[in-house]
């Protein structure tokens, strides 16, 4: 695989770079995103929403910047690099992608231009209690009525529904037929009368999850996407993008690099940790499984870019990336050492590290350690990817 940049690539980093430096809304106190603001959150949105930047893997009919995988590949660098807040998935590498894949012209019309401007937030409404990894045994229901189904259940897990202005949800409409074949996907507006939204409180502190109530729910017959009971196939095409995004391999390389730098930082009692040869080990251990994902992720892009779906790579993606993850802000726990185990909650003192008496390389490392325990379990379980390849890989 050619990885060397042309000259109109290079100038298309310089470009990027610029642009990030001169528009990015420098966004204070705001280490994670259960910490911000609705319109923390959509500020970069609508920035690059107006560059017409903010959707690039998106056909171009519909807003898409028409990047190479090399420019795609430049701007998730550059973001990374630059430590731009993530942009919400939900609405626009989720549910949009099913929108035009899957709606009709009409469901496009309405509700792509809200997803790409930032107008219109979406959570998901996938897991439930006890319905979370074995997605297909989900609970509830909706039955139609005239022109409308009428849907009662609970979806739990809910990413930030208390901000959400519309759901993106399945729901089982033929609870004779077998669990796959029985799901419809629905598009619900959160204003609906019978919809409660009530807050879980991570181990963090944060409050980035929920709980949605659905109690006779009426949701318009017109906002079920696609066939009624195909809504298996949809919900598979969803997570395959999910699951692709999940891995963050830019990120993943400039959280490495910081984790250098605190292991570099000098200690009152001897050497900087980076002269340890069994925790610089540790370190290139994790940048080699790095550098092997990000050849995997730029085949990924390429195939898609051939009109190639995401298939099981998206599970290899899914796994490799967020243990990686999860094995960096491990290391960067060990690197600060006793310094983690005090650290101030959102809401807690008069200042991000009222409570933490140690350098400010070590404020927020419990807090990010803690919050990357749930990455290898949304979006399917680690467990339930590999059983995937096994089937769709190895014919198991």
């Amino acid at each position: 695989m050619d990885m060397s940049f042309s000259s109109a690539d290079l100038a298309f980093r310089e470009e990027v770079r610029t642009f990030i430096e001169e528009n990015y809304p420098r966004i204070t106190n705001t280490r994670s995103r259960g910490d911000m603001s609705r319109d923390d959150m959509l500020a970069w949105h609508k920035i690059l929403a107006k560059k017409g930047w903010v959707a690039p893997h998106w056909p171009a009919e519909h807003g898409g910047s028409g990047w190479t995988i090399t420019q795609r590949y430049i701007w998730n660098e550059e973001c990374a690099r630059a430590e731009t807040t993530p942009l919400l998935p939900f609405g626009l590498s989720m549910v949009g992608p099913v929108i035009y894949t899957y709606g009709n012209e009409e469901q496009k019309k309405r509700f792509l231009p809200g997803i790409y401007n930032g107008e219109d937030w979406w959570c998901q409404g996938y897991s439930e209690p006890g319905a979370g990894s074995d997605l297909a045994s989900l609970k509830t229901k909706a039955v139609r009525e005239g022109d409308h189904y009428i849907i009662n259940g609970q979806k739990t897990w809910t990413t930030l529904a208390q901000f959400a202005d519309w759901m993106f949800c399945l729901a089982r409409t033929d609870p004779d037929a077998k669990m796959q074949e029985s799901i419809s996907f629905f598009l619900i507006d959160m204003k609906t009368p019978g919809i409660e939204v009530r807050p879980i409180i991570t181990m963090d502190g944060a409050h980035e999850v929920n709980e949605v109530y659905l109690d006779n729910v009426k949701v318009p017959a017109e906002n079920m996407i696609g066939e009624e009971n195909k809504g298996w196939t949809y919900a598979k095409f969803l997570l395959g993008n999910e699951r692709s995004g999940i891995a963050g391999v830019a990120r993943s390389k400039k959280a490495i690099e910081r984790l250098r730098n605190i292991a570099a930082s000098e200690l009152m009692d001897g050497e900087p940790l980076i002269k340890d040869g069994e925790f610089g080990r540790k370190i290139a251990e994790v940048e080699i499984d790095l550098s092997a994902l990000e050849v995997t992720e730029l085949r990924t892009l390429a195939a898609e870019s051939k009109g190639q779906g995401p298939g099981p790579e998206s599970s290899i993606l899914k796994i490799k990336g967020t243990e990686i993850q999860q094995r960096i802000t491990e290391l960067a726990l060990e690197a600060v050492g006793n310094y983690a185990h005090v650290y101030a909650p959102h809401g807690k003192g008069e200042g991000d590290n009222a409570f933490t008496p140690g350098p400010e390389y070590s404020i927020g490392v419990a807090q990010n350690y803690q919050n990357m325990r749930k990455t290898s379990i949304y979006g399917g379980s680690n467990e339930i990817q590999h059983n995937i390849i096994a089937k769709m890989v190895l014919g198991l």
